[in-house]
């Protein structure tokens, strides 16, 4: 299979397994980043004083989702354009539409403000205030380590800011391990 066709492959997976919801959620819908992602909806116009859509939780949980995801994938420094595309089309296709293009690279682009601004270790911090229940702090690594995947894998670097997030979250030791193994084995079946 060529390269381009297998990467392809990949990014459908992955973006097919940030839509499921994971074992330990019962009666869960869908992923924490799929249900965030359908209730998350920003006004157009901020003038609008009809009622919006816009669920304020669920876009804090939304932003907290992707900000760690993102954070995970810019530790090694490098996220170049193929990077970046494929970041957005996993997190797109994991929304189901509900999230746009435009809400998610003006978010991107915030995120990266903050990364600059405040620094990783920082950013973290603030992403484990948001992110307070074990079951989602679990999700929130795997959401991270699933997108790691696709460029080559959960890289040392990223290894390493997954356990400060599972530190910060108050994970139990073994958390990372644990979310690593279990993303591999759904991107093997």
């Amino acid at each position: 299979m060529p390269e381009a066709e297998r990467s392809r492959d990949l990014l459908e997976k992955v973006a097919e397994k940030l839509r499921q919801p994971v074992a330990f959620s019962e009666g869960a819908a869908g992923s924490i980043l799929a249900t965030a992602g359908a209730r998350y909806r920003i006004p157009i116009d901020e003038e609008l004083t009809q009622p919006t859509g816009f669920d304020p939780n669920a876009a804090v949980l939304f932003e907290a989702v992707v900000e760690s995801a993102y954070l995970v994938a810019t530790a090694d420094g490098h996220f170049d354009a193929d990077e970046r595309a494929a970041f957005e089309h996993v997190v797109l296709a994991a929304c189901g539409g509900n999230v746009s293009e435009a809400q998610l690279r003006a978010l991107l682009a915030d995120l990266a403000d903050l990364r600059d601004e405040d620094g990783p270790e920082k950013r973290v911090q603030m992403v484990a205030r948001t992110i307070t229940r074990p079951d989602q702090a679990c999700e929130v690594l795997r959401v991270a380590a699933l997108i790691a995947e696709v460029s080559e894998g959960v890289s040392e670097v990223e290894r390493q800011l997954l356990d400060r997030m599972a530190t910060e979250f108050r994970l139990e030791p073994g958390a990372v391990d644990r979310v690593i193994a279990d993303v591999q084995r759904a991107l093997a079946e």
